[in-house]
Order: structure tokens, then sequence, then C-alpha cells
């Protein structure tokens, strides 16, 4: 049995009891932990891959998770950007074993299926028509020059199994799974190119948690599209990871962005926390 829509609903923030994060619920703040050493007095943090901040500065809106209309997205579960094989795995490998994205990501996908809660997956692929572009921007290029995400047909699954295409082997199971959408492919980074709003509002979705690959790039288009389009996001910030190059670190751009345009930013496990909780286990 279902507990009533309150019950089932839980702030994010109150996983962490006595972290001193204040946070938004319906139209009060919530300061969290009832010792003295209140929200106020706790030393500030800036958000990291492994921790949510604290008195950084800027405003907690918060996120609340509800079994009615809360479900998880995730970007590029794919081989090239998570597997070791990957064509990419040279510049994301390091930001991906730090964050312990690989296996942030089954945990969700995980939770999502012993509570039943919708998962969409928004995939990337590149056919053979994709290649005849006639501009492209930088990345775009690298990627068309290294054969990420190709798939020879549109109509077939040909090639498919195992290729950088796939899904990360561990993670099939659940993306067959029922309670799992797999959205159109996205073309360049973002969803505005595939139907991923269409099958959200379809569903009833008006919150979403997200994940997946890659941060400064399909994750972080994924968040603003779809805030854009008037989704609450909060984003699972060591569930995803970014490229590190020798002048650039995509992921750590990706986190300022994430701090201060989404709802929230957390953990995998206060996630994975705060999912159980709101459904009650």
């Amino acid at each position: 049995m279902k507990n009533s829509h309150k019950e089932n609903c839980l702030t994010l923030a109150t996983v962490v009891l006595g972290a001193g994060v204040t946070m938004a619920l319906g139209a009060g703040i919530v300061g969290l932990g009832a010792s003295p050493a209140n929200a106020q007095d706790a030393a500030p943090r800036a958000a990291t891959a492994t921790q949510p901040p604290v008195n950084d500065g800027l405003p907690m809106p918060g996120f609340e998770v509800t079994t009615t209309d809360t479900a998880i997205v995730i970007t590029d579960p794919q081989n090239d950007f998570l597997s070791p094989d990957g064509v990419t795995w040279g510049v994301v490998g390091q930001s991906i074993t730090a964050n312990g994205t690989v296996e942030n990501l089954d945990a969700l996908f995980a939770v999502a299926q012993k509570v039943d809660m919708p998962v969409f997956v928004s995939p990337h692929y590149y056919f053979e028509h994709d290649h005849e572009w006639h501009f492209e921007g930088a990345l775009e290029t690298l990627m068309h020059n290294i054969g990420m995400f190709d798939r020879p047909h549109a109509l077939s699954l040909d090639g498919f199994e195992g290729s950088g295409a796939d899904w990360l082997e561990a993670y099939k199971p659940y993306i067959d799974g029922d309670n799992v959408v797999v959205t159109n492919p996205h073309k360049i980074y973002g969803p505005d190119s595939n139907d991923l709003a269409l099958q959200l509002r379809k569903k009833g979705i008006n919150k979403v948690i997200l994940g997946g690959m890659s941060s400064n790039l399909c994750t972080e288009s994924h968040m603003r599209s779809l805030i854009e389009a008037g989704f609450e996001v909060m984003v699972v910030t060591d569930a995803t990871a970014g490229a590190i190059t020798e002048h650039y670190n995509g992921y750590d751009a990706s986190l300022t962005n994430f701090r201060m345009i989404a709802s929230a930013v957390d953990n995998t496990a206060n996630t994975v926390a705060a999912i159980e909780a709101a459904y009650g286990m």
C-alpha cells in the first residue's frame, strides 16, 4: 500500500541530517539538523562530485522526490563513454574512475527497478547520413572523426551488439525493464533533437533526477533544456563525469553550472536514500 502524497515525498537533503543544508520544501524553508549547531554555523563547502554544498553563498531551492511525477533521466549510458574499451576512455576515464560513475549509475538504475520508478534513457547515435553534415562544432567534429556512437543504419541493429553505441553490459538488464523508456537519439548534446520532453510529459513527469554522460556536454545540455521546458531538475553529481585534457577539465566546468542552475545537486547515496524513503522503503 502506498502512503499519502505527503508521506511519499522527501526533500533530498533530509536524508543528510546534520549536514547543515537548508532546503525549500513547499512554501517553507527546512533547516536540517536539530542540534544548536544549525546550518548557519556549518563550515562553508562548495559542491563536489561526492558532497553537496553547505553555506556556499547560493540559494538552495531543494528538490522533493515524489512518487507521482518524478523520474530519472540517464544520458548516454553507452560503451564509448563508460567502457575502458570505448573511444573516449582516454579523456573521460580519469573522471569516471574518480567519481565512481559506472557504479553510481548502476545504483540509480537498481533503485528505480526496485521501486518501479520511471527511467528515461536518452542515447546518442550517429548514422551514416549524420557524417554528411556541412558544418560542426569542435567536439562534433571529434566524435565523427573517431566513429563515436556509430551505427550503420537507423533501421537495423546489425553490428550494434557490443559496439561503442551499445549499452554498457551491466546496464542491459535494467534498460530492458518495464519501467524504462528509451527515447529517440539526440544528435549533438541536448534533447532538443529527440522526443525526451514529449515522453516525459506523456508520462506525467514534472521532476527529473539527472545523471549520465558526459557532464559538460550531453548531461548539462539536458539539464538546461529540460529546465527551459518547465521541468524541475536535480543533478546527481557523482553519476556523471567529464573529459579531462591537458588544458581543459570538462567535469569542473559542469559542476559549477549544475550548482548554479539546477534546483539541487547531491550524490548518489543520498539520492538513492531519498528515493527509497519517498517510496516507503
